[in-house]
Protein backbone atom coordinates (compact mmCIF):
# COMPACT_ATOMS: atom_id res chain seq x y z
CA UNK A 1 0.00 0.00 0.00
CA UNK A 2 1.04 3.41 -0.92
CA UNK A 3 0.16 6.68 1.48
CA UNK A 4 0.53 10.27 1.27
CA UNK A 5 0.97 11.88 3.83
CA UNK A 6 0.91 15.93 4.51
CA UNK A 7 1.09 17.78 8.00
CA UNK A 8 1.53 21.39 9.72
CA UNK A 9 4.18 22.21 12.06
CA UNK A 10 5.36 19.91 14.61
CA UNK A 11 6.83 20.97 17.69
CA UNK A 12 7.62 19.73 21.36
CA UNK A 13 5.92 16.22 22.14
CA UNK A 14 4.36 16.41 18.05
CA UNK A 15 7.56 15.16 17.02
CA UNK A 16 7.87 11.71 18.99
CA UNK A 17 4.02 11.25 18.09
CA UNK A 18 5.06 11.65 14.16
CA UNK A 19 8.17 9.91 14.36
CA UNK A 20 6.35 6.82 16.02
CA UNK A 21 3.34 7.16 13.52
CA UNK A 22 5.93 6.68 10.39
CA UNK A 23 7.66 4.22 11.64
CA UNK A 24 4.99 2.45 12.51
CA UNK A 25 3.92 2.48 8.54
CA UNK A 26 6.54 1.64 7.39
CA UNK A 27 7.01 -1.55 10.15
CA UNK A 28 3.76 -2.36 8.11
CA UNK A 29 5.21 -2.35 4.51
CA UNK A 30 3.59 0.94 4.24
CA UNK A 31 5.54 2.60 1.00
CA UNK A 32 4.74 6.14 3.03
CA UNK A 33 6.20 9.59 0.27
CA UNK A 34 5.49 12.59 2.50
CA UNK A 35 4.48 16.37 1.30
CA UNK A 36 7.95 18.48 1.00
CA UNK A 37 6.18 20.55 3.05
CA UNK A 38 5.95 19.34 5.62
CA UNK A 39 9.18 16.95 5.55
CA UNK A 40 10.98 19.81 6.31
CA UNK A 41 9.51 20.54 9.65
CA UNK A 42 10.71 16.70 10.25
CA UNK A 43 14.78 16.87 11.08
CA UNK A 44 15.31 14.81 13.59
CA UNK A 45 17.42 12.22 13.54
CA UNK A 46 15.05 8.71 13.87
CA UNK A 47 13.14 10.66 10.90
CA UNK A 48 16.25 11.10 8.50
CA UNK A 49 16.95 7.28 9.33
CA UNK A 50 13.72 6.11 7.72
CA UNK A 51 14.84 7.91 3.69
CA UNK A 52 11.37 9.02 3.15
CA UNK A 53 10.53 9.91 -0.22
CA UNK A 54 8.66 13.47 -0.83
CA UNK A 55 6.46 15.07 -3.01
CA UNK A 56 5.55 18.25 -3.95
CA UNK A 57 2.14 20.35 -5.27
CA UNK A 58 1.41 19.52 -8.51
CA UNK A 59 3.03 16.36 -8.19
CA UNK A 60 0.69 13.17 -10.17
CA UNK A 61 -0.34 11.27 -6.72
CA UNK A 62 -2.96 8.98 -8.50
CA UNK A 63 -1.10 5.48 -7.58
CA UNK A 64 -1.64 6.55 -3.53
CA UNK A 65 -4.11 4.44 -2.00
CA UNK A 66 -4.60 6.61 0.57
CA UNK A 67 -3.58 9.84 2.54
CA UNK A 68 -3.74 11.14 5.70
CA UNK A 69 -3.39 14.57 7.14
CA UNK A 70 -2.10 14.96 10.22
CA UNK A 71 -3.34 18.34 11.82
CA UNK A 72 -6.45 20.27 12.40
CA UNK A 73 -9.30 20.51 9.46
CA UNK A 74 -7.17 23.82 7.88
CA UNK A 75 -4.62 20.85 6.94
CA UNK A 76 -6.85 18.44 5.64
CA UNK A 77 -8.03 21.13 3.32
CA UNK A 78 -4.59 22.23 2.71
CA UNK A 79 -4.17 18.37 1.42
CA UNK A 80 -6.79 17.97 -0.73
CA UNK A 81 -5.09 21.01 -2.95
CA UNK A 82 -2.39 17.96 -3.47
CA UNK A 83 -4.75 15.05 -4.14
CA UNK A 84 -6.83 17.22 -6.84
CA UNK A 85 -9.34 15.45 -8.67
CA UNK A 86 -7.86 12.35 -7.62
CA UNK A 87 -10.32 11.31 -5.43
CA UNK A 88 -8.06 9.41 -3.83
CA UNK A 89 -9.27 8.82 0.06
CA UNK A 90 -8.18 10.95 2.59
CA UNK A 91 -7.80 10.34 6.27
CA UNK A 92 -7.66 13.17 8.90
CA UNK A 93 -6.03 12.40 12.02
CA UNK A 94 -6.38 15.64 14.45
CA UNK A 95 -3.67 17.00 16.21
CA UNK A 96 -5.23 20.40 16.52
CA UNK A 97 -8.85 21.56 17.75
CA UNK A 98 -12.16 21.13 16.21
CA UNK A 99 -11.96 18.87 14.10
CA UNK A 100 -14.86 18.45 12.09
CA UNK A 101 -12.93 17.21 9.00
CA UNK A 102 -10.46 15.36 10.81
CA UNK A 103 -12.06 13.10 13.31
CA UNK A 104 -9.65 10.71 14.29
CA UNK A 105 -7.79 11.51 17.64
CA UNK A 106 -4.29 10.90 18.03
CA UNK A 107 -5.27 8.09 20.93
CA UNK A 108 -7.32 6.55 17.98
CA UNK A 109 -4.31 6.48 15.57
CA UNK A 110 -3.32 3.05 16.06
CA UNK A 111 -6.76 1.85 15.76
CA UNK A 112 -6.95 3.87 12.69
CA UNK A 113 -4.05 2.53 11.20
CA UNK A 114 -5.39 -1.50 11.52
CA UNK A 115 -8.79 -0.46 10.15
CA UNK A 116 -6.82 1.24 7.19
CA UNK A 117 -4.43 -1.30 6.24
CA UNK A 118 -7.26 -4.20 6.53
CA UNK A 119 -9.77 -2.37 4.61
CA UNK A 120 -12.35 -1.87 7.12
CA UNK A 121 -12.72 1.82 7.29
CA UNK A 122 -16.10 3.57 5.56
CA UNK A 123 -15.75 6.63 3.48
CA UNK A 124 -17.75 9.73 3.07
CA UNK A 125 -18.78 11.41 0.06
CA UNK A 126 -18.50 15.15 0.30
CA UNK A 127 -19.39 17.87 -2.68
CA UNK A 128 -16.74 20.14 -3.56
CA UNK A 129 -17.27 23.59 -5.44
CA UNK A 130 -15.57 24.78 -8.13
CA UNK A 131 -14.71 28.67 -9.35
CA UNK A 132 -14.42 29.46 -12.90
CA UNK A 133 -13.16 32.74 -13.72
CA UNK A 134 -12.00 34.80 -16.90
CA UNK A 135 -8.70 35.36 -15.13
CA UNK A 136 -6.21 32.05 -13.92
CA UNK A 137 -6.58 32.44 -10.18
CA UNK A 138 -5.28 30.21 -7.03
CA UNK A 139 -2.85 28.38 -9.43
CA UNK A 140 -5.25 26.62 -10.97
CA UNK A 141 -6.30 25.40 -7.77
CA UNK A 142 -10.08 26.50 -8.18
CA UNK A 143 -12.22 24.22 -5.70
CA UNK A 144 -13.11 24.36 -2.24
CA UNK A 145 -14.29 21.55 0.21
CA UNK A 146 -15.48 23.93 2.14
CA UNK A 147 -16.20 27.51 1.13
CA UNK A 148 -15.74 29.97 -2.01
CA UNK A 149 -16.21 33.65 -0.13
CA UNK A 150 -16.05 37.13 -1.38
CA UNK A 151 -14.74 40.09 1.38
CA UNK A 152 -14.43 43.25 1.34
CA UNK A 153 -10.14 44.35 1.29
CA UNK A 154 -10.38 47.68 3.93
CA UNK A 155 -12.38 48.10 6.97
CA UNK A 156 -13.65 51.15 5.17
CA UNK A 157 -16.87 50.23 3.82
CA UNK A 158 -19.44 47.71 2.43
CA UNK A 159 -19.22 46.60 -0.83
CA UNK A 160 -22.45 45.48 -3.10
CA UNK A 161 -23.09 42.17 -4.37
CA UNK A 162 -25.30 41.48 -7.00
CA UNK A 163 -25.83 37.64 -6.53
CA UNK A 164 -27.54 35.45 -10.01
CA UNK A 165 -28.88 32.36 -9.39
CA UNK A 166 -29.03 30.43 -12.85
CA UNK A 167 -28.52 33.77 -14.29
CA UNK A 168 -31.60 34.97 -12.64
CA UNK A 169 -30.79 37.66 -9.68
CA UNK A 170 -31.40 36.33 -6.48
CA UNK A 171 -30.37 39.62 -4.30
CA UNK A 172 -28.37 42.60 -4.18
CA UNK A 173 -26.43 42.20 -0.92
CA UNK A 174 -25.02 45.52 1.07
CA UNK A 175 -22.20 43.40 3.57
CA UNK A 176 -18.88 43.17 4.17
CA UNK A 177 -19.46 39.84 2.07
CA UNK A 178 -20.92 37.02 0.82
CA UNK A 179 -20.38 33.27 1.46
CA UNK A 180 -21.11 30.22 -0.45
CA UNK A 181 -20.49 27.18 1.22
CA UNK A 182 -21.16 23.15 0.82
CA UNK A 183 -22.31 20.90 2.88
CA UNK A 184 -19.32 20.14 4.75
CA UNK A 185 -18.40 24.26 5.47
CA UNK A 186 -21.36 24.40 6.79
CA UNK A 187 -20.09 23.72 10.06
CA UNK A 188 -17.57 26.69 9.39
CA UNK A 189 -17.38 30.41 8.43
CA UNK A 190 -20.94 30.34 7.18
CA UNK A 191 -22.29 28.77 10.49
CA UNK A 192 -20.65 31.97 12.51
CA UNK A 193 -22.41 34.44 10.23
CA UNK A 194 -25.83 32.37 10.64
CA UNK A 195 -26.05 30.04 8.04
CA UNK A 196 -27.70 26.55 9.03
CA UNK A 197 -26.07 23.32 9.15
CA UNK A 198 -26.11 21.37 6.11
CA UNK A 199 -26.42 17.51 5.59
CA UNK A 200 -23.16 15.97 3.72
CA UNK A 201 -25.94 14.72 1.24
CA UNK A 202 -28.73 17.18 1.04
CA UNK A 203 -27.17 17.87 -2.66
CA UNK A 204 -27.01 21.65 -1.53
CA UNK A 205 -25.05 24.93 -1.39
CA UNK A 206 -26.03 27.83 1.10
CA UNK A 207 -25.59 31.26 0.53
CA UNK A 208 -24.27 33.68 3.37
CA UNK A 209 -24.19 37.21 3.98
CA UNK A 210 -21.47 38.76 5.84
CA UNK A 211 -22.63 41.33 8.36
CA UNK A 212 -25.29 42.32 6.18
CA UNK A 213 -26.34 46.03 6.05
CA UNK A 214 -30.01 45.01 6.01
CA UNK A 215 -31.00 42.68 8.28
CA UNK A 216 -33.53 40.76 6.54
CA UNK A 217 -31.10 39.75 4.17
CA UNK A 218 -30.93 35.93 4.87
CA UNK A 219 -28.99 33.00 4.26
CA UNK A 220 -30.76 30.91 1.48
CA UNK A 221 -30.18 27.00 0.57
CA UNK A 222 -29.90 26.47 -2.97
CA UNK A 223 -29.78 22.91 -5.12
CA UNK A 224 -25.93 22.43 -6.04
CA UNK A 225 -27.39 21.81 -9.26
CA UNK A 226 -27.30 25.61 -9.86
CA UNK A 227 -24.95 27.76 -11.42
CA UNK A 228 -24.39 31.12 -8.77
CA UNK A 229 -22.21 34.37 -10.29
CA UNK A 230 -21.71 38.08 -8.90
CA UNK A 231 -21.12 41.21 -9.96
CA UNK A 232 -19.25 43.25 -7.33
CA UNK A 233 -19.42 46.82 -6.39
CA UNK A 234 -18.09 49.34 -3.61
CA UNK A 235 -15.93 52.23 -2.79
CA UNK A 236 -12.62 50.38 -2.92
CA UNK A 237 -11.84 48.96 -6.44
CA UNK A 238 -10.48 46.14 -4.89
CA UNK A 239 -11.73 42.86 -2.97
CA UNK A 240 -10.67 39.29 -1.93
CA UNK A 241 -12.33 36.21 -2.71
CA UNK A 242 -10.98 32.68 -1.59
CA UNK A 243 -11.46 29.41 -1.20
CA UNK A 244 -11.30 27.13 1.77
CA UNK A 245 -8.08 28.96 3.09
CA UNK A 246 -6.30 30.39 -0.41
CA UNK A 247 -6.81 33.94 -0.67
CA UNK A 248 -6.58 36.19 -3.96
CA UNK A 249 -7.27 39.81 -4.53
CA UNK A 250 -9.25 41.23 -7.28
CA UNK A 251 -11.32 43.94 -9.30
CA UNK A 252 -14.74 43.98 -9.73
CA UNK A 253 -14.22 43.09 -13.69
CA UNK A 254 -12.86 39.53 -12.96
CA UNK A 255 -15.95 37.34 -13.94
CA UNK A 256 -16.90 34.51 -11.11
CA UNK A 257 -19.03 31.71 -11.73
CA UNK A 258 -19.34 28.99 -8.65
CA UNK A 259 -20.68 25.73 -9.55
CA UNK A 260 -20.62 22.31 -8.37
CA UNK A 261 -17.07 20.21 -9.28
CA UNK A 262 -17.22 17.42 -10.99
CA UNK A 263 -15.45 15.28 -8.43
CA UNK A 264 -15.73 14.83 -4.72
CA UNK A 265 -13.54 14.56 -1.63
CA UNK A 266 -13.67 10.86 -0.01
CA UNK A 267 -12.84 11.06 3.80
CA UNK A 268 -11.75 8.17 5.93
CA UNK A 269 -13.96 7.65 9.41
CA UNK A 270 -13.40 4.56 11.51
CA UNK A 271 -15.98 1.79 11.89
CA UNK A 272 -18.72 3.36 13.80
CA UNK A 273 -18.36 7.25 13.01
CA UNK A 274 -21.06 8.85 11.44
CA UNK A 275 -21.70 12.92 10.91
CA UNK A 276 -24.59 12.77 13.18
CA UNK A 277 -22.18 11.74 16.15
CA UNK A 278 -19.61 14.60 15.06
CA UNK A 279 -21.68 17.51 15.89
CA UNK A 280 -23.14 15.80 18.77
CA UNK A 281 -19.54 15.68 20.06
CA UNK A 282 -17.69 18.50 18.73
CA UNK A 283 -21.39 21.38 19.44
CA UNK A 284 -21.81 19.47 22.74
CA UNK A 285 -25.30 18.84 21.75
CA UNK A 286 -27.18 16.89 24.83
CA UNK A 287 -24.84 17.99 27.81
CA UNK A 288 -26.09 20.12 30.50
CA UNK A 289 -23.65 22.11 32.15
CA UNK A 290 -25.70 21.62 35.79
CA UNK A 291 -24.91 18.39 35.33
Amino acid sequence: MQIGIHGKEVKGQQVKFVEDFLETLISKKVEVRVSSKFLKYLKSPRISQLKIKSFDLGDNLNRLDAFISLGGDGTLLDSITYLGKNETPIMGINTGRMGFLSTISRDETEQAIHHLLNGTVQTDTRTVLSLETDKKLFKGLNFALNDFTIIKKDTSSMINIHVFVDNELLNSYWADGIIVSTPTGSTGYSLSCGGPLLYPRSESFVITPVSPHNLTARPIVISDNSKISFHIEGRSKKFLISLDSRVESIDGSVNLKVKKAKFKVQLIQMPGQHYFKTLRQKLHWGLDIRN
